[in-house]
């Protein structure tokens, strides 16, 4: 297997961010056992600093930058989580960061990213191109680039997820990831699949959102118009360059859930487990609970994503 990011890789990155990366509960419910049928871990990202996955990659770029670059600052796109998680990372360095981020993306996200100390460029995402903008604050300051999921150190990252799930589960039978730009999918199945070869790996997309659905199925990466759906973390219209080519060789299948079963677990999971949970970090969730993974897995990882959610969303759930 020829991929950008390694198992190694995976490791290497669980050292380097240990500073900043809480080691996140996993979590299970005889209720969500009984519904889906199979015994269901939950690795609760909700819970980590941030309020997401995302610190992770984050801090594991911005950790690998040379300390001669840090005065010059990073730049990052994101609709909220990865925000944060770089806000984070270039705080803890005492560098300057600026997000570029849409006009639309939740407020608590806003409000946390801004209160995080970084600096925000706001778009509309339906008309404006993020990545342009952010090249031209880029332009201007000679910063460094943190992507959203398009990177060998932001996968790398990631995959500490999957990492520490596997550590304090090892015998999982199938692993459940949403997918977005496919950095956190792409990173956990590198390391799953090292772990333990047989795992079966499943992607989570939101049928509004579905471009790696239908890349998956065509073979080749598709771009759809920028999605309008609830898991506003789960909108990059395509997958990513390095991050497709992984899922392809490593995910077995991906799945999609409608907005009504997002909705529905993010309430189920706050009733039955007390757990906040944003749309995004219910996908994978949703997929389990509304019976969309095979029948007959014995024992299942869910990656809970994350759990930033405005009061006024949850209130419609």
């Amino acid at each position: 297997m020829n991929t950008a990011v390694s198992s190694q890789m995976v490791r290497e990155a669980a050292e380097r961010i240990r500073p900043l990366a809480r080691r996140t509960p996993v979590m299970t419910s005889l209720s969500v056992d009984s519904r889906a049928g199979s015994q269901v871990f939950f690795k609760c990202e909700n819970l980590q600093r941030g309020g997401a996955f995302k610190v992770r990659g984050a801090a594991n770029l911005v950790l690998s930058i040379p300390p001669a670059d840090l005065p010059r600052g990073v730049v990052a796109f994101s609709s909220g989580n990865h925000a944060q998680g770089t806000a984070i990372a270039a705080r803890f360095v005492g560098a300057d960061a600026t997000i570029v981020m849409p006009e639309d993306a939740p407020r608590s996200k806003m409000e946390a990213t801004r209160d995080r100390g970084a600096r925000i460029v706001t778009y509309n995402r339906f008309t404006d191109d993020r990545e342009a903008i952010a090249a031209g604050v880029l332009a201007e300051t000679n910063g460094t680039l943190v992507p959203p999921f398009d990177h060998p150190l932001i996968i790398a990252g990631q995959g500490t997820v999957a990492l520490e799930l596997m550590d304090e589960v090892p015998d999982l039978d199938a692993l459940v990831v949403c997918v977005g730009g496919g950095g956190l999918i792409s990173g956990c199945a590198t390391i799953a699949k090292s772990i333990k070869p047989g795992i079966r790996v499943f992607g989570v997309e939101p049928e509004l959102g579905n471009d790696t659905w239908l890349s998956f199925r065509k073979g080749e990466r598709v771009a759809i118009a920028p999605p309008d759906t609830i898991a506003d973390g789960l909108r990059s219209p395509c997958p990513g360059k390095l991050t497709f080519p992984i899922i392809q060789s490593l995910v077995e299948d991906v799945i999609l859930v409608t907005e009504d079963e997002i909705r529905a677990t993010v309430r189920l999971m706050l009733e039955r487990m007390k757990l906040l949970v944003e749309p995004s970090g219910a996908v994978a969730a949703a997929a389990v609970l509304f019976g969309k993974i095979p029948a007959g897995l014995g024992r299942v990882g869910v990656v809970v994503s994350g759990g930033n959610v405005d009061l006024e969303f949850l209130a419609t759930c």
